[in-house]
């Protein structure tokens, strides 16, 4: 199965997500579209266990300690309904963010329970990676599947539903699903033979896959909350791991605690009248100033929301609005889209969102036109610090890498970018800082990684960044490709219109594989109004039989 298609593939329209939280998960995610707390708060809630541990070696533990280091509740243990003991630790591991780790004993009964909740921030959208495993060594990647992702072994059509958190690696998780359908093998056989008999053919290819005798396979791992991981690494070759965020369904957004079809109801109806509803939020996310804003001479004269289009077509340079739905909150909010011309390429459009509820922006770019006959493949050789200066236009269904520097973001995973060499390197650099070391800023120090990451792993990333910083800065020599199947991206050329020496332009054959990904195969712009005058056709002539046969005229079957 290819990446794209395990990227691709829905098992369901509503998946049984739980939706139920403790308070101590509430207090860390939003509630109706508001932050509950605020990072420094979350810090001083949430302490690292590292930095917990150093705190206990370093002072002695006691039971003093240990009373301020977890909190106790007594509660009703559910199988002897006397009261027991709930410990809770709140803390903040690599990966996994912040989480609540709870331990209940009874004394009474001695029944003992360890659960572990998520406590992190609830991303803007959904997040889905997919990651092929080629040799036995790719099952020690390293893997967060929290408690309401599903994990998918795309070739067994195998999924294991939303549960407990989990924080391993590829092995240890396909080797806990296979301890967990072998545990009531022999009941089955004897009660269902003919389902033991699949299960055990289940069973036999996953150990077939543990011992990598049945590779290449692809795993896939869907999170609505945004919060589940794939470790990738410096050097994957092409269709090995992809990651697409996508917005969540209203069903989501319900199960996650995010909103209610109610509420949404009522935001669409606001929405579709002539004014939003009324908002209070923070100063600095108020559209003052910005392309039109309020107070802005250039929205009054740009915005045609207001005023009817004298015809169909979109205006360049002019601002349109448009009610949305924001996909942090569910929330109603607005997206500003803008139309420009990019000199020697083709107009672009630039979309904008701000939901005045929960802060959440977003800017994309998509570019539109006629699909080609054939891809292109653009080729730049950054040797100065002026070529990091060049715009540079990275649309949704291009792949981007580069050789020097192990680098390949596969196509879907940034989405449309339009900035410079030095920005979008940039802003690589601090989505796989984030995703590497586990930080909430991929900016940050990765201090609190060291006791969770083998020592090689670290110095390949310390090399890989190393190496990408140098490139950002014009220290070392690189280039850079962008493969688009649909041939929307875009290098800024200094020598314009005459060809670019640093450039090269390849157009090249889609494979079938990119033809269907993009439904090009499916297209028909042919002879399809033959097809649509049959059909009308057939209808009527069904409409006249129905109508025969209640009039009696001639006899039913």
């Amino acid at each position: 199965m290819s990446l794209k298609r395990a990227l691709d593939h829905d098992s369901s329209t509503e998946p049984p997500f739980d939706a139920k939280r403790s308070s101590f998960t509430s207090m860390a995610k939003a509630t109706n579209g508001h932050p509950a707390t605020t990072r420094s708060h979350a810090e001083d809630l949430f302490a690292d266990m590292g930095a917990q541990v150093a705190n206990m070696n370093s002072t002695g533990v006691d039971d003093e300690l240990d009373a301020k280091v977890t909190d106790e509740i007594e509660s009703l243990c559910m199988n002897c309904h006397e009261q027991g003991t709930t410990r809770l630790l709140l803390t903040r591991i690599p990966y996994f963010r912040e989480i609540v780790l709870m331990s209940f004993s009874c004394p009474h009964c001695n029944l003992r329970n360890n659960e572990i909740q998520s406590a992190g921030e609830i991303q803007p959208k959904a997040a889905k990676f997919a990651f092929r495993v080629d040799a036995v060594e790719d099952l020690q990647r390293q893997v967060v599947k929290t408690d309401t992702c599903i994990f998918r072994l795309e070739d067994l059509d195998l999924e294991i539903p939303p549960g407990k958190g989990r924080y391993s690696n590829l092995e240890g998780l396909i080797g806990t699903v296979r301890e967990d359908l072998a545990a009531h093998q022999a009941e089955r056989m004897v009660q269902m033979p003919e389902v033991g008999e699949k299960v055990g053919k289940v069973l036999e290819a996953l150990g077939e896959m543990l011992e990598g005798k049945r590779v290449p396979f692809m795993i896939s791992v869907d999170d609505p909350s945004g919060n589940s991981f794939i470790e990738p690494r410096p050097g994957d070759a092409r269709g090995k791991w992809a990651k697409v965020e996508y917005v969540r369904t209203s069903e989501q957004n319900e199960l996650l605690g995010l909103g209610n079809r109610e509420a949404d109801a009522e935001g669409d109806a606001q929405t579709n009248g002539t004014a939003a509803p009324a908002t209070d939020i923070r100063p600095e996310y108020h559209a003052s100033g910005l392309v039109g804003g309020d107070d802005t001479p250039q929205a009054q004269a740009g915005n045609n929301i207001d005023a009817p289009p004298p015809d169909d077509d979109i205006i360049e340079n002019n601002v349109y609005s448009f009610p949305a739905t924001c996909p942090g909150c569910t929330h109603p909010c607005a997206t500003n889209m803008k139309m420009v011309s990019i000199p020697y390429f083709k107009q672009v459009i630039l979309m904008s969102t701000v939901c005045a509820s929960c802060g959440y922006r977003s800017n994309e770019v998509k570019t539109g036109g006629e699909v080609p006959e054939k891809g292109q493949k653009l080729t730049l050789h950054v040797n100065t610090a002026e070529d990091l200066g060049r715009d540079v236009l990275k649309s949704e269904s291009a792949a981007l890498w580069c050789p020097e520097l192990q680098l390949r973001v596969e196509p879907g995973t940034m989405g449309g970018r339009f900035t410079t060499v030095e920005g979008i390197l940039t802003q690589i650099r601090r989505d796989l800082r984030a995703q590497a070391f586990g930080l909430e800023d991929g900016d940050a120090p990765d201090v609190s990684t060291h006791d969770s990451m083998t020592s090689d792993s670290k110095r390949t990333w310390d090399s890989f960044f190393a190496d990408l910083g140098d490139a950002i800065e014009g220290k070392k020599p690189f280039t850079m490709v962008l493969e688009d199947p649909l041939a929307s991206s875009y290098v800024q050329s200094f020598t314009a219109p005459e060809p670019d020496p640093q450039i090269e332009v390849l157009e090249y054959e889609r494979t079938e594989e990119e033809e269907e990904d993009l439904g090009l195969r499916d297209i028909r712009t042919e002879g399809y109004e033959s097809d649509a005058e049959r059909e009308r056709v057939e209808r009527e002539d069904a409409k006249k039989a129905s109508v025969e046969v209640d009039k009696g005229e001639i006899e039913a079957p």
